[in-house]
């Protein structure tokens, strides 16, 4: 026998093979020899043997029973947004090929399943061993590679995949795609490929620059590529600052998702306004006045929001979160700047007001850091209030047809959160407790993951039970498209 066909196997058997190869960094084909070879020569026993019967019915039964993914070590990775979905990676040689390996880590606790093309620069960044043992399958590198070609084929992996994510998306591999270059395997892939593309470009903030960069993302927008970031920051090289840094995996994760959700759009072509996270009122130069919001919350909705369809605008103070993929997000610190914000954004269908607001500001802040002085007591801060966002937008002239506001108590939760549907003139608050008595998940609500609200609207009270703040998410999310259908703008 000349060679062995892998394509003519089961797919199940093929995905075997796949995990096997890449475990002891071979192309599907070698492995397959091995084995065979092994077993014709007698070098393992019928211990050895059944051992190797034993453990391919074992990752057979996982395999069908969980049907996106096995970690490396065996056991099932849970089910996911990205269940079932085929990924290609393709890594660009660049200093952010590093985050590469937490983005398969993330794309897989998903439930995708990640191929991954790497270029010959990539290779000098990360190691393919790394990346195979991640992703628990053969990681591609060449284009003229006998085995990988006869096993699987540039055009295969082009192909195969239900969407190609190439991360660090370098300046070279951008202008490669724009102007139809195929001289590897990564550009070759790419310009075989009838699958979307989502590229997360990292690079020198000069480079993103350069009019040439410039006119190579311009084009590739509209061939249809879709992108993600890159972000402004602080660069690898010394004294180097500006738009260049790659998206973050999370946030490519996200990205990722959003493209591949072929769910229904019941939002789509409305605009949603929504804060979220803490707003932060200088007391001076160095201090300021804030509360324990992560806005994970808001976030979390606002990215549900979009995945409906809608056109979501995010007015976010401080937070150590990413901003969601797909949403176009404002920062802001100060309540005063969150209010003007949301009011350039009207008019709206619908306004989300997750944001945990300072009731107070200090009247005047001092222009240099108050400094403490022997024998003197504390300074005096004297506080005035702070704009009511929320009773704003609900008795503005350009009302949304839909305003939802929050209510975070620590006591008398029902009573609190009715008064603030009257007075605000919104038409739903979603009342949570944040007393560290609510037994929420190990940390609480404010910072925590988990969430247990009442949804509070002149009909009544309706309670959820406790879940994660993504899954309150997209319950109300629903709530909103719901409402939104009977509700004239």
């Amino acid at each position: 026998m000349a060679s062995i066909t892998i394509r003519n196997l089961d797919d199940e058997v093929k995905e075997l093979l796949r995990r096997l190869a890449a475990e002891n960094n071979r192309s599907m084909e070698e492995q397959a020899r091995v084995m065979i070879r092994a077993a014709v020569d007698g070098r393992i026993g019928s211990g050895r043997i059944d051992q190797i019967e034993k453990t391919l019915r074992d990752l057979t039964s996982m395999h069908v029973a969980a049907t996106p993914v096995a970690s490396p070590a065996g056991k099932t990775l849970p089910q996911g947004t990205l269940s079932g979905r085929r990924i290609l990676l393709i890594i660009g040689g660049g200093i952010a090929a590093y985050k590469a390996l937490d983005l398969i880590r993330r794309l897989r606790e998903r439930g995708a399943a990640i191929r991954v093309v790497m270029t010959a620069a990539a290779q000098e960044f990360v190691t393919t061993l790394s990346v195979g043992a991640l992703s628990a399958d053969h990681v591609f590198t060449e284009l003229f590679d006998r085995n990988d070609e006869h096993d699987v084929g540039h055009i295969r992996l082009s192909r195969e995949a239900d969407l190609l994510v190439v991360a660090p998306a370098t300046a070279d591999l951008m202008a490669k795609l724009a102007n139809g270059h195929a001289n590897d395997l990564a550009s070759t892939v790419l310009l075989a490929t009838d699958k979307p593309v989502l590229m997360a470009p990292a690079m020198n903030p000069r480079m993103w620059a350069h009019p040439a960069t410039r006119r190579n993302r311009a084009t590739l927008g509209k061939d249809g590529v879709t992108f993600v970031g890159p972000a402004r920051g602080e660069m690898a090289e010394s004294n180097e600052a500006g738009e260049g840094r790659m998206a973050e995996p999370l946030e490519i994760a996200a990205a990722v998702e959003a493209l591949l959700d072929a769910g229904p759009k019941p939002l789509a072509g409305r605009k949603i306004i929504v804060t979220s996270g803490p707003t932060h009122e200088p007391i001076d130069p160095v201090r300021y006045i804030a509360n324990r919001s992560s806005g994970k919350q808001g976030h979390a909705i606002a990215a549900a929001l979009a995945r409906l369809g809608a056109d979501v605008r995010l007015v976010s103070g401080p937070v150590n979160i990413a901003d969601p993929a797909g949403v176009k997000t404002i920062h802001v610190e100060r309540a005063q700047e969150m209010r003007d914000a949301v009011e350039q954004l009207l008019p709206a269908d619908a306004a989300v007001f997750v944001a945990a607001v300072a009731d107070w500001r200090t009247e005047n802040s001092a222009g240099e850091k108050i400094k403490k002085v022997a024998g003197e007591g504390p300074p005096v801060l004297r506080m005035v209030e702070n704009p009511d966002i929320l009773a704003g937008v609900g008795h503005h002239s350009q009302r949304p047809g839909l305003v939802v506001g929050f209510a975070a108590e620590t006591q008398d939760l029902l009573r609190n959160a009715e008064a603030k549907l009257a007075k605000k003139g919104a038409d739903l608050i979603v009342a949570n407790d944040v007393s560290h008595e609510s037994g929420i998940g190990p940390s609480g609500v404010m910072g925590g993951d988990r969430n247990k609200v009442r949804i509070v609207s002149k009909a009544g009270v309706e309670e959820w039970p406790e879940m994660t703040k993504d899954e309150v998410a997209a319950r109300l999310a629903t709530l909103i498209a719901e409402r939104l259908k009977t509700t004239v703008v």
